[in-house]
């Protein structure tokens, strides 16, 4: 890999990594406190500010230069994350300040992340996308394991503001290794906010595998959304509780670490049929808590389903990368980013209402075949079944992104 995607790699690490402690670090400072209702208004804080700022993040991140946007991004989160470190170091405990600060981190990680996806098809040539992808892929799975584990040692040992110091340094690290990259991406004149952001929906509009894929996806998270919330009930009545979620937590990671394996050492030449076949693995895990409904049958779904998620987030990332122009690319990522934070709220929401009126079970068995339905139809669509990869043995000049649709 090259000198530029190392550096993405390492402070990206580090990032994921300092989120594991905070997450560790919140829920500790808050739920000790004020109790699981503030825990709740600082996370919906988080989630609606990603709403609102996630599509202008996408402009921006066309506009500028996408590094540019990461450094001042990490700059504002470690200015915020520090803050509310400070806060809690100080014995103090404001609501009010907690939130704004969520909002504020929040805000300039809704700008970060759709300038990373524009980034990184600049730093390794376009046949070598998949294996960066399923590189990083494995990186943030790993950390999602590591980190938390680590950070509760770290709080337990020295308290919440340990946690929330170590996110603040691992956002100064990763606006370090931003700032250090050395490739730029075209830029040309600038449009109303309106008039780009229509400019990204059009280019989702004209591929059918995209927007297909953005509906599709949206009806799977909704589904999802239930499934993570019953799931946690089901573990903890039936399978054992705390012991069991964090079994399956692990087994969850193991998929993801396996299925972010096969995709940097497998590469089909159409990416989405693999993908989305590779996705229907997913209503196993979900059907898992039904039947074999036990400890080990649900660690088996875990890592199977998750396995073929990871696959399918890889490839259809590449996907993106390898067939949406650069120059838009921030903007078509962030309405793929918008359907989740969109979709995933409201499935949680309908959860405890569906599983009141109709059983836990039954409203499992029918959000595994949603989710079956909605990666199997995708196959149903030419350009999902077909699309192919670029060929591209040649490496892409490092100042001319790929503009080819």
């Amino acid at each position: 890999m090259t000198r530029d995607f190392r550096l993405l790699a390492t402070g990206q690490t580090l990032s994921w990594l300092g989120n594991g402690f905070q997450t560790v670090a919140l829920a500790v400072a808050v739920v000790t406190h004020g109790g699981a209702d503030d825990l709740g208004l600082v996370m919906a804080s988080s989630i609606l500010t990603m709403l609102a700022g996630t599509l202008f993040g996408g402009v921006w991140a066309d506009r500028l230069q996408p590094r540019h946007v990461m450094v001042v991004s990490d700059l504002i989160r470690l200015v915020a994350t520090a803050g509310i470190a400070i806060m809690f170091a100080g014995g103090g405990y404001h609501l009010p300040l907690l939130c704004a600060l969520t909002v504020v981190s929040a805000g300039a990680g809704a700008f970060f992340t759709p300038a990373m996806s524009s980034l990184k098809p600049l730093l390794v040539p376009a046949d070598r996308l998949q294996k960066a992808n399923a590189t990083l892929s494995m990186l943030q799975t790993g950390c999602g394991i590591a980190g938390p584990a680590l950070g509760g040692l770290a709080v337990a040992a020295f308290g919440a503001p340990a946690g929330f110091a170590a996110n603040a340094v691992s956002f100064l690290l990763s606006g370090v290794a931003a700032a250090l990259l050395r490739v730029r991406a075209e830029r040309g004149p600038r449009a109303p906010m309106l008039s780009e952001l229509g400019a990204g929906w059009r280019e989702i509009r004209s591929r059918d595998w995209l927007i297909g894929g953005l509906l599709g996806a949206t009806v799977y998270h909704v589904a999802n959304g239930m499934i993570l919330v019953l799931v946690q009930v089901i573990a903890v009545k039936r399978l054992g509780g705390a012991h069991a979620i964090g079994w399956i937590s692990a087994a969850e990671g193991l998929g993801g670490l396996i299925g972010s394996g096969l995709a940097l050492r497998y590469q089909p030449r159409r990416p989405l049929r693999a993908g989305w076949l590779t996705l229907l693995l997913m209503p196993f895990w979900a059907l898992s808590y039904v039947w074999p409904g036990m400890l080990t049958g649900v660690l088996a779904g875990a890592i199977i389903g998750y396995g073929g998620l990871m696959f399918f987030a890889v490839a259809w990332e590449t996907a993106i990368q390898d067939r949406v122009p650069q120059a838009v690319l921030g903007r078509v990522a962030s309405w793929d980013y918008l359907t989740s934070f969109l979709a995933m709220p409201l499935g949680n929401a309908l959860a405890g209402p569906l599983w009141t009126r109709f059983g836990l079970d039954r409203v499992l068995i029918a959000c595994a075949a949603v989710l079956f339905v909605s990666a199997a139809s995708q196959l149903l669509i030419p350009g999902s079944r077909n699309l192919t990869r670029h060929p591209s043995p040649e490496p892409a000049p490092p100042l001319t992104p790929a503009l080819t649709p």
